[in-house]
């Protein structure tokens, strides 16, 4: 049996440089961020959708800078967790509770009908869609905009009418799942563009791309983030591809898999880089349902010593003055999260 890991508390040095990774930009420029997976305002997504063609080509720009920038190293190369057998005893952990997840065959691969899913489809332009509509929302909202939208034009995949119908009749349509205004713009210019530069309302081709150039081309699409992206290679294109979302990124924190205040775009290549491949699958998976149904590790809980995920790294949280941090990292957390559905 594995003995519980022991984290090595960094040197306030260390601990000063990661904080500011994290908080080195000023509000205007968090509400100027395309990076959908922050969650942001109703006041912030507006900016976005008004903003003229330099600005939106300057943050594209931006985007794809940063994730070349790491792709597959960490921002933080002197960050060495987590290990290899963390990774391993985390994802032991949390398959004795909550069960094992393992990918369902290529050819068993079909598009939900009754929910709106994260990339689970074998179309890359309708996994892309469906994981749009999940963001900074919840599980019940994003399928609630689904099947609205399908009901709306007439079935699933109806590329052509929804582009003609405009992005007023599609906000309408999605609108019970949240952000609607930016949505909607966001899926019609995907489709454009697709049509555009393909002749036909499809992303199949990155089926035969490689993990960086499939990732450049949906981080090309005004709102689509790291997370999206992510989501969509590991679900629809079944590459390792490790995901974070609000859960991954909290609980993270608190095994300190992660610098404190690390963004989650940071988080993510961090921890693509760090955790196996054989891991990313299963651990992506079970770090979200971990966060979604453990009262302690969910937003907001409080540890009381019963969770095994927890016991099992008890020394990774970091104490004194960045503990105060991480606790300030939670109480955000909760009030971003505010009216999520488990």
């Amino acid at each position: 049996m594995l003995s519980p890991v022991k984290a090595e508390t960094p040197s306030p040095r260390k601990q000063a440089t990661t904080r500011g990774r994290g908080r080195g930009r000023n509000a205007k420029e968090e509400a100027e961020d395309d990076d959908e997976d922050s969650k942001q305002s109703p006041a912030s997504p507006q900016k976005l959708d008004t903003a003229s063609p330099s600005k939106a080509e300057a943050l594209q720009a931006r985007k794809l800078k940063s994730y070349t920038q790491y792709a597959n190293k960490s921002p933080f190369p002197d960050f060495a967790r987590p290990t290899a057998e963390e990774c391993k005893l985390a994802h032991k952990i949390l398959a004795s509770i909550h069960g094992p997840r393992e990918r369902i065959k290529q050819e068993d691969l079909q598009a939900p009908s009754n929910r709106a899913g994260c990339g689970d489809s074998p179309s890359v332009l309708d996994a892309l869609v469906r994981t749009i509509l999940s963001q900074n929302t919840s599980d019940k909202n994003s399928t609630r905009a689904k099947l609205s939208m399908d009901e709306v034009y007439g079935g699933s995949d109806q590329w052509d009418a929804i582009v003609a119908g405009g992005e007023g009749k599609l906000q309408k349509a999605i609108q019970s799942g949240g952000l609607s205004v930016v949505k909607s713009r966001v899926i019609i210019s995907i489709l454009r563009q697709a049509k555009e530069r393909y002749g036909k309302y499809s992303l199949d081709h990155l089926f035969d791309a490689t993990n960086d150039e499939a990732m450049t081309e949906m981080l090309s699409f005004q709102g689509v983030g790291p997370k999206t992206a992510s989501c969509v290679l590991l679900f629809c294109l079944r590459r390792e591809s490790f995901a974070v979302d609000t859960h991954v990124h909290r609980i993270t924190g608190l095994l300190g898999w992660r610098p404190q205040g690390a963004s989650r775009d940071e988080t993510h290549a961090h921890l693509d880089a760090r955790v196996p491949d054989e891991d990313k699958y299963g651990l992506h998976i079970l770090l979200v349902t971990h966060g979604k149904k453990c009262d302690e590790c969910k937003a907001g809980g409080r540890n009381l010593g019963k969770c095994e995920l927890r016991k099992a790294f008890r020394g990774a949280k970091l104490r004194g003055e960045a503990g105060k941090d991480v606790e300030e990292e939670e109480k955000a957390e909760v009030k971003k999260e505010e009216g999520e559905d488990e």
